[in-house]
């Protein structure tokens, strides 16, 4: 079978890694911005915010999170709007597109112990289920967890028993090696349906979303495995496909260049691609620090700069992962 098709299996498959809740964090496979620091989701919810109480986005926006996992950043947000302003609970649509059933129980009980019946949550399988006037997407890390491709030379691989082949690229997937200057790399399959998806389920949106890669092609494979913290390339001959298949995470870095054509093809405007850290800092999370500060202890303080710190720093998160921001009005 193709590697996407195969990847499709490993990661949504019947038994597929993310077809149940997994752990992300310390007892996961890997971190991410929002288990890092609830400022993360606050600083998103602020600059959403900001766009509410300027007049651009209206009081009765849907906020839509696209993958919400555990669903601790979608909480993070609610909770900073909540502090800004309480009458948005009321006035807001609160939305999840998820598509696992375990994963969705695992957010209700999540909201439920959080906040009871003061939030609700509305739950879709699919962006096509949603009609909206007015939303806010957002999403963290995603678009690496899309199928792909794998791409050299005019060939693609192809799996047979766990074991990988080569086989001629079809036309489409040379025209787009050709047109992104790639020669060897990852080839994301289902960005354009999904760009078109997001453009139809409201009238007017921004969308939001963080992810790690570059916008433009590394002519290098990313493709790689990650089992609790540590990371195996896909083409390390002592990496067996059949032992990780379906128990670890498996994904590789986005071309932004790629997303970007997508959605600009689906009709909707780039606002920015930036660093997460030029981002972040933008949506206020140094002020929302520093607010922070006032109220709790020092050490209290000194424990959250250092994840925000975790979150900006060059070095760490803050140039790795990039932020692709859209509109459509």
């Amino acid at each position: 079978m193709r590697f996407s098709e195969y990847m499709q299996e490993w990661l949504y498959g019947e038994d597929g890694y993310y077809k149940s809740f997994k752990a992300i964090g310390k007892e996961g496979d890997f971190y991410t911005a929002v288990s890092t620091s609830a400022f993360f989701g606050a600083s998103i919810a602020n600059y959403l915010y900001g766009q509410i109480s300027s007049g651009k986005l209206p009081k009765s926006v849907a906020l839509v999170e696209i993958g919400a996992h555990q669903g601790y950043l979608m909480g993070d947000m609610i909770r900073w709007l909540y502090s800004q302003d309480e009458s948005l609970l009321n006035s807001m649509k609160f939305c999840i597109i998820e598509r696992q059933d375990k994963v969705i129980e695992a957010q209700k009980a999540y909201f439920e112990e959080n906040f009871g019946d003061a939030v609700k949550i509305e739950y879709y399988k699919s962006l096509t289920d949603l009609n909206l006037e007015s939303a806010f997407f957002v999403s963290n890390e995603i678009f690496d967890a899309f199928p792909c491709e794998l791409y050299k030379d005019g060939k693609i691989v192809v799996i047979n028993e766990h074991k990988i082949e080569w086989q001629v690229a079809s036309l489409k997937e040379l025209e787009f090696a050709k047109k992104h200057s790639l020669r060897t790399g990852e080839i994301a399959v289902g960005y354009e349906e999904f760009a078109k998806e997001v453009a139809s389920s409201a009238k007017s949106f921004e969308f939001v979303s963080f992810d790690y890669g570059e916008k433009y092609v590394r002519n290098d494979f990313s493709i790689r495995v990650y089992n609790k913290h540590k990371t195996y390339p896909l083409f390390d001959e002592e990496l067996v496909l059949k032992e990780q298949f379906k128990t670890a995470d498996i994904t590789y870095d986005v071309n932004f260049a790629h997303v970007i054509e997508a959605f600009e093809n689906a009709g909707c405007h780039l606002v920015k691609y930036q660093t997460q850290a030029r981002a972040l800092v933008e949506f206020g999370i140094i002020d929302i620090l520093e607010q922070y500060h006032k109220i709790a202890t020092q050490v209290q303080y000194l424990a959250q700069a250092d994840k925000v710190k975790t979150l900006i720093a060059p070095t760490i998160m803050g140039d790795r992962f990039k932020v692709v921001h859209f509109r459509k009005s």
